[in-house]
């Protein structure tokens, strides 16, 4: 696992223990209606250059970036942390290892 990976049971237990951090669906809008986490906030990589001031507000907090298999959440963090967000990571495997790990009734694309 990547240094700048966290796995989806850690990411999970974070939310059952409402641990505060920001969860980030870097994927499409069309993805993300066909299928997300609740918790997450929609931020498409396509975007995320021109939008990046939303994010502001959570500089200092802990924000894990989701997609679908793990690789676009990689590059969204990579390039948060050089936009001087210190404290983000990439979900390993994305919501297709949510699927399968922790809530199968996500819907698998």
């Amino acid at each position: 696992m990547h240094s700048l990976e966290i796995d989806c049971q850690t990411v999970k237990q974070k939310l059952d223990n409402n641990h505060p951090f920001v969860l980030l669906d870097c994927r499409e809008q069309d993805e993300y209606n066909l299928v997300n986490i609740s918790e997450s906030q929609l931020l498409p990589m396509s975007e995320i250059q021109q939008r990046v001031s939303e994010l502001d507000e959570h500089r200092a907090a802990e924000i894990i970036v989701y997609c679908h298999h793990g690789m676009r959440s990689l590059q969204v963090t990579t390039w948060l942390q050089q936009e001087g967000f210190t404290n983000v990571k990439s979900m390993q495997g994305g919501i297709d290892a949510w699927s399968c790990q922790i809530d199968d009734s996500k819907t698998r694309y």
